[in-house]
């Protein structure tokens, strides 16, 4: 197989790191690997297949002869760095925000949308980890009934904040048993450890965050259905890896709980943890790590004509930013647009 010249932009960050842990795990065909960071993590040292790889500042000349660069090093960055490696003939595949919900840029989760990449103009664009592993569960009932209105609360951890944020929750909680004053929050606005806090990104006049708003215009995007009625409630709370959703889900025709749970156990990127008579439903702990979607406590809403409530956990280093970007690579080599 053809090797590609890839470029890792955010190297040093966590969704970085993990995704040259996953171009590894997967033997992703990579001829020559570049890491890219801020000047401040130059020359830092990050290991590739047993190789030390020193990392390079990022700058628009770090892209000459990159075939493919993933980029996670936050929208503003992605939007003054991704143009110049598309002009230098680089696809991008990008897990910021920058560009998701640009008309002519692709928003694709492999298990759902694969198609979209073949309009893509240069750079692809990586969903919000929230509604990825929302989608991958949500695609394969779609398909037996259109669904009319979903309503999610979300329970993330803190490391969709990033590594500061890992940081911060251990720090917090290590004052809180050791009886000190607890630091002030940083990345999270109130402290998260032993609390909840809901609130993830800004707020916008309409009360929503704007992680809420991600999830309603990314989900429609991605099932290519603008009619779909999402309501979402995001909260961080004191977990290190794995997102989790409480789904409530109201169909336009009757989906039986065999129809859900068939589907579900045959979908691509998902696995069914349900069989509450000996408490097996997932947790975060059963996901860090993990490449599939788990979903669990399958259950009939007895208070709308068509509902079905899901429990679904996500790794969100894994599945909801980092594999989710190497699948999308992997697609583009499949269907031969690279």
């Amino acid at each position: 197989m053809k090797g590609y010249r890839v470029a890792v932009v955010g190297a040093t960050g966590a969704v970085g790191q993990e995704m040259i842990r996953v171009l590894e795990d997967r033997k992703f065909p990579v001829s020559e690997i570049k890491l890219l960071a801020s000047a401040r993590s130059a020359g830092k040292k990050l290991k590739f297949k047993g190789e030390e790889v020193v990392v390079e500042e990022l700058k628009p000349e770090s892209f000459e002869g990159i075939d493919m660069a993933l980029f996670s090093a936050g929208g503003d960055r992605s939007k003054q760095f991704a143009p110049e490696a598309v002009k230098r003939g680089a696809i991008v595949i990008d897990n910021s925000s920058a560009f998701r919900m640009e008309p002519d840029v692709p928003l694709v989760v492999p298990q759902v949308n694969p198609e979209d990449v073949d309009w893509h103009k240069g750079i692809i664009a990586n969903p919000n980890c929230s509604t990825i592993q929302m989608v991958v569960v949500l695609k394969p009932l779609y398909d037996i009934s259109r669904i009319k209105r979903v309503v999610v609360s979300t329970y993330q951890a803190v490391s969709g904040a990033g590594a500061a944020a890992i940081e911060e929750l251990k720090e917090q909680t290590k004052a809180v048993l050791e009886g000190r004053e607890v630091p002030p929050p940083n990345k999270i606005p109130r402290q998260i450890a032993f609390n909840c806090v809901p609130h993830i990104d800004k707020f916008f006049s309409d009360g929503y965050t704007r992680e809420e708003h991600k999830m309603i215009n990314e989900t429609k995007k991605i099932m290519h259905d603008d009619s779909i009625k999402v309501s979402p409630t995001c909260v961080r709370v004191p977990v290190f890896i794995g997102h989790s959703e409480a789904v409530n889900i109201e169909f336009e025709k009757p989906v039986s709980l065999e129809e859900a749970r068939e589907a579900l156990e045959n979908a691509p990127g998902v696995k069914v943890m349900d069989d509450i008579e000996n408490l097996v439903y997932p947790t975060p702990i059963d996901v860090a790590g993990k490449d599939d979607v788990l979903v669990g406590r399958i259950r009939k809403d007895e208070t709308v004509e068509n509902g079905i409530n899901l429990w679904i956990v996500g790794d969100n280093l894994k599945k909801g930013a980092a594999l989710n970007a190497v699948q999308i690579a992997e697609v583009l080599i499949e269907r031969g647009l690279i």
